[in-house]
Order: structure tokens, then sequence, then C-alpha cells
């Protein structure tokens, strides 16, 4: 019952045939042919990226308007958190304090 039971491996099924013999090829030499002339290398279609002051400059806001956008997303995440923690900490303050108040008037 516990003892893991390995499956069996299957059996070929048909005709087995054996690789095929490959025979070795002679070459014949034939006429040599005069080379083609060479084509001029085209020219690549992409120009190549340049900045100008007024390119570098919107990349440099973009930049400082995301780093702030994020940077004032994360903060306020981070205040609903400690917003919340405060208030969860005085609310169970003032059921303690009721807990007890009720338990000394017994």
């Amino acid at each position: 019952m516990f003892r893991p039971k390995l499956p069996t491996m299957p059996q070929p099924t048909g005709q087995v045939t054996p690789p095929d013999v490959v025979e070795p090829t002679t070459i014949i030499p034939g006429t040599s042919t005069p080379p083609a002339p060479v084509a001029p290398v085209p020219v690549p279609s992409r120009p190549t990226v340049q900045l100008t002051p007024g390119t570098a400059l919107a990349l440099v806001g973009g930049g400082t308007a995301v780093v702030l956008v994020v940077g004032a997303v994360l903060v306020s995440m981070l205040l609903a958190v400690a917003i919340t923690g405060a208030s969860v900490a005085v609310c169970a303050l003032v059921i303690r304090s009721l807990v007890n108040a009720d338990a000394k008037r017994r």
C-alpha cells in the first residue's frame, strides 16, 4: 500500500528499421567563376537620436514630475496607514477603559 508503483516502460510496436547508411560523396571540381562585384553598403534608414536642449529639458521635467507623483502617492499611503493605526489604538484604549470601569463597579 505504501510502496510506490513504478510505471512499466512501453515496448516499441511495429517494425523497427535500422538507420540508413550514409555513403560519402565525391567532390567534382568545376570551373571557377569570377567574383561578383561588391555592392555598396546601404546607409541605415533610421536617423540617430539627437538631444537638443529643449528635449533634454522636457525629459528632465517629465522625470521630475513622475518622481514627485510617485512620492506623493507613497507618502499618502504611509499617512493613511499611520492614521488608521492611531485610531485603532485610541479605540482600544477607550474600550479597555470602559471594560475596566464596568468591572470596578461590580
